[in-house]
């Protein structure tokens, strides 16, 4: 029978031979987030992400999601890409973690490679693996195991890799050796509060959802509010403002998955051709991407708020043909942003560049 070292040995090693670049383990529980959580949640922080706030109890005890749980083994792996982005106001804007491979996959199936090294040597134990799919706080229980802190933007920050990873946990009623928990190293820096285009993060360590643009364009099913969208710009899939200006993030380095390497037809999508895709090419297009869980409908809404913004006459055509579209949550959208282009030429306001389609 192996040791508590030995098995955390063993799965610390199953993860950094997995390609994981940091792991470390945290006890089944949130300490003081469990408050946190709760406080977000009753003033409506999380919006139309109902999920959030069912089953609240399951999602703050972890022993209800695996009973009789010991131990949570914590993973993050890089998905940075470094380099410029596009600013043309004639493309959209795609969240660095979304320009690649559907990272759940990835993700997935390193961690069942971990728990296959853990389960040959206990064939009796029990696990539960998530990576962004499950009813626990990871971001609180990554903080625990040292992987890094919770920031004033509420993403993870690592002294050594930035924030550009994502998460993964490994659930287990493996009794494992804990680490110690990681301290916070924003000091008085508030780059991120200020960076935010819509002013979502109210205060520092505290994010109203329903302000972010990431929530605004992925998470929110329904029509964008009005007063939020000139704020969008051009970003059609997420926003890495606060992110882009952490001062930790100079530490961060290329990936070394190849799946996370940015796909060329992302890194600067034409507007006015994702505005004629049809849902065949939809498919298509964003198999096997993250964008492909707003549907259609989703990216079209959002890619008509930030052809508005751009405020170019030359897009009106491309509107006006875009109002025929089947969906009323599309055509709403569309209707928008033409009323937003001709209110800007008629007061001689500078349009954006927009490209012209191939």
């Amino acid at each position: 029978m192996s040791t508590k070292r030995e098995l955390t040995a063993i799965a610390k090693n199953a993860a950094r031979e997995c390609g994981f670049d940091l792991v470390a383990v945290a006890p089944p529980q949130y300490g003081e987030y469990t408050g946190s959580f709760r406080q977000w949640l009753e003033r409506g922080f999380h919006g139309d992400m109902g999920y959030m706030a069912r089953n609240v109890e399951r999602r703050i005890h972890l022993h209800e999601v695996l009973p009789g749980i010991r131990s949570v083994i914590c993973l993050a792996l890089n998905y940075h890409n470094p380099g410029a982005r596009c600013h043309d106001p004639g493309v959209g804007i795609i969240s660095g973690y979304a320009l690649n491979q559907d990272y759940h996959d990835v993700m997935d199936a390193r961690m069942r490679r971990v728990v296959d090294a853990l389960a040959a040597v206990c064939p009796g134990g029990r696990y539960r693996t998530y990576a962004d799919t499950g009813p626990v706080l990871e971001k609180a229980l990554a903080e625990q195991a040292g992987i890094g802190w919770i920031g004033k933007h509420t993403n993870l920050i690592s002294r050594n890799i930035g924030s550009w990873f994502f998460l993964g946990e490994i659930l287990t009623d493996l009794a494992l050796e804990f680490d110690a928990p990681h301290a916070s190293f924003c000091g008085s820096c508030r780059r991120c509060i200020d960076a935010c285009p819509t002013g979502a993060i109210v205060a520092p360590y505290q994010l109203d959802a329903r302000r972010c643009i990431s929530y605004l364009t992925i998470e929110m099913k329904g029509s964008i509010p009005i007063e939020l969208r000139p704020l969008i710009g051009n970003r059609i899939y997420g926003c890495d403002d606060c992110q882009d200006v952490c001062p930790w993030n100079r530490f961060a380095r290329q990936t070394a998955e190849s799946a996370f390497l940015w796909r060329g037809d992302l890194a600067a999508p034409d507007l006015v051709e994702l505005l004629s895709l049809t849902d065949e090419h939809f498919r298509e297009r964003f198999r096997g991407s993250p964008i492909k869980r707003i549907k259609r409908r989703g990216l079209l809404r959002n890619v008509a708020v930030a052809l508005g913004n751009t405020k170019e006459p030359a897009a009106i055509p491309y509107l006006e043909k875009a109002l025929s579209k089947d969906d009323p949550l599309i055509r709403a959208h569309v209707a928008w942003a033409l009323k937003m282009i001709k209110e800007a030429d008629l007061s001689g306001s500078e349009p954006g560049f927009l490209h012209q389609p191939r």
